[in-house]
């Protein structure tokens, strides 16, 4: 064993003093990768009994099920109990099954317990990211498969329909000029004679650009009267009052579809957010755990 010598002040030694130093390190591997692997497998347990409660609380019909809210709240509650169940499990786990240090402090001791309950926790976090990225990897590239069958299938029908779809509106339903055009050649008077099709693509395109500026012009609403009163039975009065109903049931539509997407955008911040706080309780009840687990293997 290696010496240390202090020498005084005549410079010889005067004091010889063996040096203290562990031989090994003060991560336990072996209890460490055990406890992740335990807190990895509770987790998957745990997360696919709270899926399988959260997609029957969910009901696609309206008024029925939980809504988009509680379905967070329910989520975020979940995340917290499995990352504190999990890391729990492997804390205590890591800190029982670790070997004993001998000639210690006990404030070492507690630290060494406290960094092996950290590395569970990490060691398991990664472990459950790479077995949902490969199932997330395999249920992608089985839909890619059953997709390719039947984009196969039906390329064929599709561009047909397509074809006739741009024939119907004049050929000009993807020309984004088209309703500059429309007005181009928009008449005073529309004729009662234009085919059904042609006033329906021309009618569709003043409904897109009134909902792509936010409201559909007075001089459009007007033109779009006409056009009703001249393919219906309707006065024009009716027709401009049958329009502003249209034109207040798309926006009623666009506002509906606004909030529910504004509605997914919270949702999903908010379970990121839930979900970090989530991993923070995991690290923290990892590090407890394994300092309680390693007090109890020292005393028992």
């Amino acid at each position: 064993m290696p010496e240390s010598s202090i020498a005084g002040t005549s410079g010889a030694y005067v004091e010889n003093r063996p040096l203290l130093e562990a031989s090994t390190s003060g991560v336990a591997w072996p209890a460490i990768i055990g406890g992740a692997l335990a807190a990895a497998a509770l987790s998957l347990i745990l997360l696919a009994l709270g899926s399988g409660l959260g997609l029957a609380s969910v009901s696609p019909w309206s008024n029925f099920g939980a809504s988009a809210t509680t379905f967070t709240v329910m989520t975020a509650v979940w995340l917290i109990v499995v990352q504190w169940l999990a890391s729990g499990l492997g804390g205590y786990l890591t800190g029982r099954l670790r070997t004993k240090w001998v000639g210690l402090h006990t404030h070492e001791v507690f630290f060494r317990d406290t960094a092996n309950g950290f590395l569970t926790w990490a060691a398991a976090s990664v472990i459950g990211v790479v077995l949902l990225a490969s199932a997330a990897s395999s249920v992608v590239s089985g839909a890619a498969t059953m997709m390719a069958g039947v984009a196969s299938g039906a390329a064929a029908g599709a561009s047909q329909g397509v074809t006739q779809a741009a024939t119907q509106s004049g050929g000009t339903r993807a020309d984004p000029t088209a309703y500059f055009i429309d007005n181009l050649y928009r008449t005073a008077h529309p004729s009662a004679n234009a085919s059904d099709g042609d006033v329906r693509a021309q009618s569709t395109r003043i409904l897109l650009n009134g909902m792509l500026n936010g409201d559909v012009p007075a001089p459009d609403r007007t033109y779009l009267a006409q056009l009703v009163s001249a393919h219906t039975d309707l006065s024009q009065a009716d027709a401009e009052k049958r329009v502003d109903e249209v034109i207040a049931q798309e926006k009623a539509v666009e506002v509906k579809a606004r909030q529910t997407a504004d509605a997914a955008r919270k949702a999903g911040a908010y379970l990121s957010i839930f979900t970090a706080l989530s991993m923070l309780v995991g690290a923290f009840i990892a590090c407890v755990a394994a300092a309680l687990g390693g007090q109890q293997r020292d005393e028992y």
